[in-house]
């Protein structure tokens, strides 16, 4: 069981960063969420291992964790799934307005003459040349 857990929190980042370095804008949102999944179960590991003398208060218990680096994990569980959550709503967003996942092709900007589709979207109508930016900007 000792080396069961570091191997697969390495599983989990290797996979990772296999994922982010893929051309497909899910797989990279997967590949981050896999890196941060490893990255908690690193530190869940590296913070289990150290038993302490139980409180003053608290005689007769024994030995016992930290509860300080489950409490980050938890805090860090729950930033993750919110900044995934966020970044596939982007990632849905983005392919239904380019009609592509590809990341090389998502930082390229089309030509509106080409394709005016792209920027004649109803519900946002300041993204159309025509139009310009509302609320001021320049």
């Amino acid at each position: 069981m000792e080396v069961l857990l570091p191997l697969l929190a390495a599983v989990l980042i290797g996979s990772g960063v296999y994922l982010v370095l893929a051309r497909a804008l899910i797989r990279l949102i997967l590949g981050l969420s896999l890196i941060s999944y490893g990255v908690n179960l690193g530190i869940i590991i590296a913070g289990a291992g150290f038993k302490q003398k139980s409180p003053p208060f608290l005689d007769g218990l024994g030995p016992y964790n930290d509860p300080l680096p489950q409490a980050l994990i938890l805090t860090a569980i729950v930033i993750g799934f919110g900044t995934t959550a966020l970044l596939l709503v982007l990632a849905v967003r983005a392919y239904q307005v380019t009609g592509t996942d590809h990341v090389q092709e998502l930082t390229e900007r089309p030509d509106p003459a080409e394709s005016p589709e792209v920027y004649a979207d109803p519900e946002h109508p300041s993204v159309s040349p025509e139009i310009g930016p509302l609320r001021g900007e320049a």
